[in-house]
């Protein structure tokens, strides 16, 4: 089982300014704190938090160091890819680095178009000259645009966070669904079934609510281009790891055993070009 998105930081070592409104949140989180007593992953890929106070080689040297279980196979680190080319010496550093397989310059709060800028796509198109993976967070209101960008850089492997931040708070499946389906036509982009629990109301979604969305998004890019994700710690604002798997893992259970295996760990192995071993003995 591999986890393909999961954050780790320390508020004592460095300054996280989305975290000074979410005061859950505002305190260390590593892999020995998460809930032995439930399922746990083999593997996790570590998504940049904005740690390093921005210096994205500080929080990738950070997120080396981290003692699993569960183990640390793969980092997404974050780089500034606006900046176009200028941005070619931090993506080259970081592809030497063996853990990281790709990078995410976070969107969600950018102004429309922001993806579609020359500097950004200039910056994007730098990843696949150094085998590195795209990582798209955006809300929904941007995957039309991110579409485009997509379908400009057919060269760069893009994987979606959280399946496009649906509103699912307030009930709203279109044009959600329908931009999803058209993201999926590229053949170059991949689907993570996380984070979907913090997009609805924290205190009162249910399985069967989510379950929609999650089923949508297997409709439309495929089991084999679907990655389990939790999101964790973010997650724990309206979830527990062991209820966010067994949400994904409800919606996989008609399937066969080869689509779980795919979901549940092999599409994010190729993806992020894993090596994952067997887990130590102590695990």
């Amino acid at each position: 089982m591999i986890d393909a998105h999961m954050h780790f930081w320390d508020p004592a070592r460095w300054h996280y300014p989305w975290l000074d409104d979410v005061v859950p949140l505002r305190r260390r989180f590593v892999p020995a704190d998460l809930d032995p007593s439930g399922p746990l992953p083999d593997a996790v890929v570590f998504v940049e938090a904005g740690g390093g106070n921005g210096d994205p080689f500080a929080e990738v040297s950070w997120a080396e160091q981290l003692a699993g279980p569960p183990v640390v196979a793969g980092i997404v680190a974050q780089v500034a890819l606006e900046l176009g080319a200028a941005a070619r010496p931090a993506v080259r550093r970081l592809a030497d680095r063996p853990l990281v397989k790709g990078v995410r310059r976070n969107l969600q709060d950018e102004a429309d178009g922001f993806a579609l800028g020359q500097g950004f796509r200039a910056g994007v198109r730098l990843l696949a000259e150094h085998g590195l993976v795209a990582d798209l967070c955006v809300r929904d209101r941007q995957l039309a645009e991110v579409t485009e960008l997509v379908r400009a850089t057919p060269e760069v492997s893009f994987v979606l966070d959280h399946v496009g931040k649906p509103g699912i708070r307030t009930g709203r499946w279109q044009p959600w669904a329908d931009d999803l389906a058209r993201l999926a036509e590229r053949p170059n982009v991949t689907v993570k079934l996380s984070g979907l629990a913090t997009e609805a109301d924290w205190s009162a979604w249910t399985a069967e609510q989510i379950a929609a969305y999650l089923e949508h998004a297997l409709a439309v890019f495929g089991a084999e281009r679907c990655m389990f994700g939790s999101d964790w710690p973010v997650s724990t604002l309206a979830t527990s790891y062991a209820d966010w798997y067994a949400t994904v893992a409800g919606v996989l259970a008609g399937r066969s055993s080869a689509d779980r295996a795919l979901v549940l760990g092999g599409v994010a192995a190729r993806v992020y070009r894993l090596t994952v071993g067997p887990p130590p003995a102590a695990y």
